[in-house]
């Protein structure tokens, strides 16, 4: 990964990770300030700036990926093809694209921004909360995927009708279908008549 001046001070000379801040944000995504990653998931949450990014193939089907059994936000549930949080000072479309490469070893061939959408869901199984100022990202994939197995558990692309039939049957992320929906204008423009 290239370093840049938001990643460089994330990583320490001896290999070891820094504590993951977040940037925190009021109702308008303003910057208003930095909380430790797990710190701002407790309940009730605090507001922090994240993004979303849903990719899809050439003939219009959406990369979902399962998250890993490892993760402690949300382990083996399915969701959109990648979610995180810029580091603070970090653009969110460099940080969609950051951890696209990083989760599933692909540069998307194509990323627009496709809006924000603001939501508060707890999470039953963890405990945890999601309190976010989404970024919402849309794109295409044209490359093998390679996914990091501490990251990813699984990835398939979907049509509508089989994400339908999916998300039905299958646990998913808490916002997964808030993210889903506002982003649903930008990828009826990516996608065309495939459905969405």
């Amino acid at each position: 990964m290239p370093i840049t001046p938001a990643t460089a001070a994330h990583s320490s000379s001896n290999g070891t990770a820094d504590a993951i801040l977040l940037e925190l944000v009021d109702e308008d995504g303003v910057t208003i300030g930095t909380a430790e990653k797990l710190a701002a998931h407790q309940p009730p949450g605090q507001l922090h700036r994240a993004f979303s990014v849903f990719l899809f193939d050439e003939q219009g089907r959406l990369l979902l990926q399962q998250r890993a059994l490892g993760k402690y936000h949300s382990p083996g549930v399915w969701s959109n093809t990648c979610c995180g949080h810029p580091y603070p000072g970090e653009a969110p479309f460099a940080a969609a694209a950051r951890r696209t490469y990083e989760e599933l070893g692909v540069s998307p061939s194509l990323l627009a921004a496709a809006g924000t959408v603001r939501y508060n869901h707890p999470d039953p199984a963890s405990g945890l909360v999601e309190q976010e100022f989404n970024h919402l990202f849309v794109g295409l994939v044209q490359s093998r995927l390679r996914p990091d197995p501490d990251e990813v558990g699984d990835t398939a692309f979907v049509t509508p009708a089989e994400l339908a039939e999916r998300h039905a049957r299958a646990p998913f992320s808490a916002w997964f279908m808030t993210v889903l929906d506002a982003a649903r204008p930008a990828i009826r423009e990516l996608t065309g008549p495939a459905g969405w």
